[in-house]
Parts: C-alpha cells; structure tokens; sequence
C-alpha cells in the first residue's frame, strides 16, 4: 500500500510541476517579453548542466539511506556519511556557484546577445542564476535522503508546494514590483533559500539520533567506498544531458535573445514527451534487470515488447499530434501569433525528433538489464558528434528552424541506422518485427487518423474551441494508437528456442 501511494504520489507532483512550468509560459511571454523569457530558457539549461556537478552522489545517499532503513548501516555510521556528504556538497555548490558567477561577465559580454537588456543587466541576471543553481543543487542532498527513507508522498507534496510558490506567487511580483529579469531571479533566490531551509529541516527529521556521548566528524572517507557505485550514475547521466542540453548551450550563443525565447517556448512544450516516457523507463529498468538476473531471458523480452507497446500508445500519439498542428497547439496555448508564426515550425521538428528519441532510447533497457552499455556509450557519441555540427550549420544558415531541422535529422538517422545495430546485438532477429508491427505500423495508423480528423472537424479560431478541437482528436489518435496495437497484437511469430549464447529469443 505504501508503494502505490508513493507512486501515485510521485506521479501526481510530477505532473503537476510539469504542467504548471507549462501553463504560465506564455504569462511570462506577455510580462516580460520573449527577450526576458529567453534568460529563463537559458537558467533552465544552466540548471541542466550544473547537475552533472552531482556526480551521482544524490542516487547514492538514496541508497545508502534505504540501506540504513533496511538495518545494514549502524546510525553512527550512516550520520557520518551524511555529514561526509554534506561537506562535499557544499563544497562543490561553492566552487560551481562562483564559477558560473566569474563567468557571467563573459557570458553578458560575449555570448548572449540582447536587442532590450543591458549587458549590465544580462550579467546581473547570470549571476543571481548562479546564485539560485547552487542554492537548488545543494536540495539534491536532502531529497534523496527523503527518497531513501520512502516518504515520497511528503517529498511530492513539497514538491508542488515549491513549484506553486516559484510559478505562480511570482507573477503579483512582477505585476505590481517590476518586470525586470532581476526581479524575476531575486524572488528565485529567496524562494531557493526558503526551499533549502524546508528541506534540510525534513530531512533531518528522518535522520537517526545518535548514541548517548557520539560526536561526530567530518570524515571524506566516508564517501570513498561509494565512489564507484556513484561515478557509474555520474557517468550515465552525463551522457544523456549532453546528448539532450548540447543544442540548447551552443544555440544560446548562435540565436539572439529573441530567437533563442522562441526556440526555449519549442522546447518546453516538445520536451513535455520526454517528461511523459520518464515514469516507464524508471520503472522499467529495475524490472528487467531483475528479470535478466533471474535468468527469465523470455520474459525479458516480452516485457521489452510490452514496454514498447506504452511507449507508442502514449508517445506517438503526442509526438504526431505536435509535429503535425504545431500552429493550433500554439494557438491554443499562447494566443500570439506572432509567436506561432516564429515557433510552430521549430515546435513540429523538435516534437517529432523527440517522439524518435523516446522510442530509440527504448533498447537502452535491454543493455541496461545484461550490464552492457558499450554500445550506449558509442551510439551516443556518434549521436553528439553528427548532431551538433549540423546544428551550428543549420542554426547559422536558417536560425531556429535549421536547428530544429539538425535535431530532427540526427534523431531520424540513429533511430533508422544505430536502433538496428543494438537490437542485432542484444535481441537478434526481432528489429524487423518490432519496427514494423510495434512502431511503423502505430505511427502510420495515427498519421492517417490525424488526416481524417481534420477533414472531419470543423476549423475555428478561438483559442477555447481549438482546445476543444485538439482534445478531440487527441483521444482519437491515442485510440487509433491503442487500436492498431490491439489488433497487431493477434499477430503471432513463434519463438525458436536460446542460441549457444543465450541470448533473449526472437519474437
């Protein structure tokens, strides 16, 4: 029972911070202008990148924390570590907080280039971003004590708390103080302050008392014996941030303020398919490599199979329905075409690249559950060094539009030429199969219901009848996805029996 809550839970506040980052987009658009919402853009990346500084040492106080609970720590060994930790942390907070703060006389000087702020303004900006990722960084610490200890439905409900507070409470400042950018991160900072407070303060709480006469120390070597467990995290993570965050650094220094606002109002929206494969894949990879251990190779892959069935039944739905109506899903979001006009295209080509990404990261699970990530590692290296001189090419010949386009191209070309690579590799013989039955075959489905659609439903220009429209054919693309997977599911290949090297079976 506690399980289910802490999973509902969790879903509950992720959907919730999700969906509310979402929704006041456009207030921000319409108080400060696409200029100013290009800084949050780029705060938001910055943010990204800063968290590769964890190195993994966030998941690893989760587990040491559960490890605890489960009675293989003793408290005063358990203190000590977090102690240990928390030095660390606020070490590496310090030190990255007043690099990106040095650093922001560079950065308001020579990369961000703005048609409203002063440079003086854009350095003020960064540095109080500085101020407000080191601050939220060093919540990582205590959330993942939080984690270990499974109270995931308080953790959830702070979550939404901090994300109404930094979302909503801040529009009456901008309102009625200023609409300046340095208004917006000063309120971040006394919100970070007050989070970090919180936060500590409920962690401890579910920190252990220690014996009677126990002082504890300050003790680094403490950390050492995790550092493995923790760099493989770091390693993995790192990967998938650059792979996902390397266009939006090197475009922040290509597109002006303005274009790179637009870009970042594209990215929030297609990014929202990512945000909707994340609860799967978490709960996924466990599970296989549960069952790859257990020696179940069959079921493996035919939880693999299922797994990709969700996937397209949630994801191609939403990814087409973006890529193919950018301008309507616009519409009914911001009501400024201007900005449909100047973000639709970019929007299309993101959501569709984004739509290949989460189907192709989906044979990650299948490297994940043998313990072979060489072929990850490579595939993602490939990735980065195509993606990112196209996008530099495309970004300086076309603006946002040829960035898109780069995006769209490098996700289409590892997903028709690396996808088969890996499946040859850690499920031989099926990629023919899952490609057609699995993932052609849902998308064509969805294509041609998205074209009848609208045909069939009548067009209109207000916002709140396009709402309307789209969540029509939204329920009916996720039928035709939900359909043609039932009935593909009565095709049937047999399985032949493991090879010499026990490799999961065809299907």
């Amino acid at each position: 029972m506690t399980f289910n809550r802490n999973i509902l839970a969790n879903y509950t506040s992720q959907l919730y911070v999700t969906a509310i980052g979402i929704v006041m987009v456009p207030v921000y658009i319409k108080l400060m202008g696409v200029e100013g919402y290009g800084l949050i853009g780029f705060y938001a990346m910055l943010q990204s990148w800063f968290s590769l500084l964890d190195m993994g040492l966030t998941p690893t106080i989760a587990r040491e924390t559960a490890r605890f609970k489960g009675g293989t720590l003793n408290s005063v060994s358990y203190r000590t570590l977090v102690r240990a930790l928390e030095g660390v942390f606020l070490t590496v907070a310090l030190i990255g907080s007043l690099a990106l703060f040095g650093a922001a006389y560079w950065f308001g000087d020579q990369w961000i280039s703005s048609d409203t702020f002063t440079s003086k303004e854009i350095v003020t900006s960064l540095q109080l971003m500085a101020g407000v990722v080191g601050l939220r960084w060093l919540c990582g610490l205590y959330r993942g004590i939080i984690i270990g200890a499974e109270k995931l439905v308080l953790l959830s409900f702070f979550n939404i708390v901090v994300a109404t507070l930094r979302f909503i409470l801040i529009v009456p400042v901008l309102i009625y103080i200023s609409t300046s950018p340095l208004t917006f991160f000063g309120f971040q900072i006394v919100i970070s302050f007050v989070e970090l407070g919180i936060i500590a303060w409920l962690a401890y709480s579910q920190l252990p008392t220690l014996p009677a006469g126990e002082k504890l120390e300050w003790k680094l070597k403490a950390v050492l014996p995790l550092l493995k467990f923790s760099f493989s995290v770091f390693f993995i993570s790192s990967v998938w941030i650059t792979v996902t965050q390397s266009d939006k650094l090197i475009l922040s220094k290509i597109l002006s303020l303005s274009d790179y606002g637009y870009f970042s109002v594209a990215v929030v929206a297609a990014g929202g398919i990512m945000v909707m494969t994340a609860p799967v894949t978490t709960a996924t990879l466990p599970k296989m490599a549960r069952m790859m251990a257990e020696g179940e190779s069959d079921q493996v892959m035919s939880f693999y199979i299922s797994v990709t069935r969700l996937i397209s039944s949630i994801v191609l739905p939403i990814a087409l329905l973006l890529g193919m109506f950018p301008g309507q899903v616009l519409w009914a979001w911001t009501g400024d075409h201007d900005l449909v006009a100047r973000t639709a295209p970019v929007l299309s080509l993101y959501a569709l690249g984004y739509g290949l990404l989460s189907v192709s990261a989906l044979p990650y699970s299948l490297q994940y559950a043998r313990g072979e990530l060489k072929l990850h590692l490579i595939g993602s290296a490939i990735f980065v060094s195509v993606l990112l001189p196209l996008l530099v090419m495309g970004a300086r010949a076309y603006g946002t539009e040829g960035a898109g386009w780069a995006w769209f191209a490098t996700n289409l070309a590892y997903f028709l030429f690396w996808v088969p690579v890996l499946h040859r590799r850690f499920a031989p013989g099926i990629h023919l199969v899952w490609l057609i039955k699995y993932v052609a075959a849902p998308a064509l489905s969805i294509a041609v219901s998205a074209v009848a659609m609208w045909e069939i439903l009548p067009h209109t220009e207000s916002r709140i009848l396009t709402v309307a429209w789209l969540g029509v054919l939204a329920i009916a693309l996720i039928g035709s996805s939900i359909g043609t997977n039932k009935l593909l599911s009565l095709w049937h290949k047999p399985s032949p029996s493991r090879g010499k090297n026990d490799r999961p079976p065809r299907v």
